[in-house]
């Protein structure tokens, strides 16, 4: 099933009632992360020569860019389990794809991609599912317009969207106005194919995938931090890829949910394996131990130029903190559990600077006090953040007969509330669970596996 199939048909919605079933225990190993599962290919189906993947994430966002990458020519193929193979065509040479680009709900794929073919001799439609289309896709247009690149794109810099590639195109140097590392990699990957130096000013660090991912696969690219902590990156193009073999950490932001889950369902005592702790993504697993979470590291050590540990998690009596906006941007994807988490928690925590939550899949901010205020958590919306007042650890209420908390086609917000039904008197209940297959096919059965 699409993620266009879900959007299109409210008829054939997947309702849950998700509640407290006892303790959370075992181990479990979380899907390959989503951010590194989505450049893997992309970047393998640049290189000339055959690239390995284990760890993949099987997910349909990943899947998106896979048939967007075999559509312009790129041998990528399913070999096991989590096992890709991908045979690239070379920075440059890119094909014409023959129709629509369908990215589903996936904005990583979507503005990525944008960048990738923006400097191509080719055209390409991208259209996408009913959420997808109404997210903003001016912020990687303007400088890929700078860069040469024209877009036809529906009302609002919305999907569907044309983008005409240049060629050749122009080296530039961009400062980001908002932190956000999909636009950061959109123009890198543009880079790749523009002869000279393309240069990306980041003025507050954003997750760092693409520069450890780049260089790993050969390209010329080199990241100066300077005294006040502003990233300057450049990339000299026209880059020559080389294949890698590669191992895909865990999905930290797929481990937060079984995080939260565990720390607030009493005696549960969970180890989840093989966890990505780069530090531009592991904001969450800080706050929680800030929080009083108890949750150990095991076994740290590196792949593939990826931090990564076992994280050893138990209930917890978490305190309500004032979260630094400094460190949103390391956990953007996790701030629906950590919503979660400061519910249950003994006082009041505080979160600002979170405006980028308002142009993802969902409002997630609006959706998030919604759901949870539903569940009869004490919840202040504004402007750029959320306001909660914990329960001191006994348990929400959980939402009445009948009510139905509203996912708005986002896999976060579903996998946030399901959590929340754990530690509340009478489940939650949300309207479609089907969004979850986004980003995290096996969420359902892993969170049953550690309830029995």
């Amino acid at each position: 099933m699409t993620s266009n199939s879900h959007a299109a048909d409210p008829a054939s919605a997947r309702p849950r009632r998700f509640a407290a079933q006892g303790p959370l225990k075992g181990r479990i190993r979380v899907p390959g992360d989503k951010s590194i599962s989505h450049r893997s290919i992309m970047l393998g189906a640049l290189a000339v020569g055959e690239t390995k993947v284990t760890g993949l994430l099987e997910g349909e966002d990943v899947l998106a860019t896979a048939a967007a990458m075999r559509a312009m020519g790129a041998h990528v193929e399913r070999t096991g389990e989590g096992a890709w193979t991908i045979n690239g065509v070379g920075v440059g040479a890119l094909l014409q794809p023959k129709g629509p680009l369908d990215m589903g709900n996936s904005g990583t794929s979507t503005r990525l991609l944008m960048g990738l073919v923006s400097t191509h001799p080719i055209n390409a439609s991208f259209t996408g599912d009913d959420s997808l289309s109404k997210r903003p896709m001016n912020r990687v247009i303007t400088p890929l317009s700078q860069m040469g690149a024209s877009f036809d794109a529906s009302e609002g810099g919305r999907l569907p969207l044309i983008v005409r590639g240049a060629s050749p195109s122009v080296p530039i140097t961009y400062t980001l106005p908002v932190a956000s590392a999909q636009v950061k990699s959109a123009i890198l990957l543009a880079g790749l194919n523009t002869p000279g130096k393309t240069t990306v000013i980041e003025p507050v660090p954003t997750r760092d995938h693409s520069e450890r991912m780049l260089k790993g696969f050969g390209a010329d690219l080199e990241v100066e931090v300077q005294a006040d902590g502003t990233r300057v990156i450049t990339i000299t193009g026209e880059a020559e890829l080389k294949p890698q073999t590669i191992e895909v950490p865990g999905d930290p932001s797929s481990a937060a949910f079984f995080l939260v889950a565990a720390l607030i369902t009493p005696g549960s005592d969970v180890v989840i394996e093989n966890v990505g702790l780069n530090p531009t993504r592991a904001g969450l697993v800080e706050v929680l131990i800030a929080m009083g979470g108890q949750i150990d590291k095991l076994n740290a050590r590196e792949v593939g130029g990826e931090p990564v540990a076992d994280l050893h998690v138990r209930h917890s009596a978490l305190k309500g903190i004032e979260v630094d906006p400094a460190i949103a941007p390391s956990m953007i994807d996790e701030f629906p559990a950590l919503f979660v988490a400061a519910s249950l928690a003994e006082g009041v925590t505080t979160t600002s600077g979170l405006d980028e939550l308002r142009v993802k899949e969902s409002d997630r901010l609006a959706a998030m006090a919604t759901a949870l205020s539903a569940a009869g958590a004490v919840i202040e919306e504004q402007a750029d953040g959320l306001v909660i007042t914990g329960t001191g650890g006994a348990p929400l209420p959980g939402t009445r007969a009948g009510f139905e908390v509203a996912t708005h086609l986002d896999h976060r917000i579903a996998m946030a509330m399901a959590i929340a039904g754990l530690a509340s008197r009478e489940g939650v209940m949300i309207d479609d669970t089907r969004p979850i297959a986004t980003s995290f096919p096996v969420f359902e059965s892993m969170l049953e596996g550690l309830m029995t």
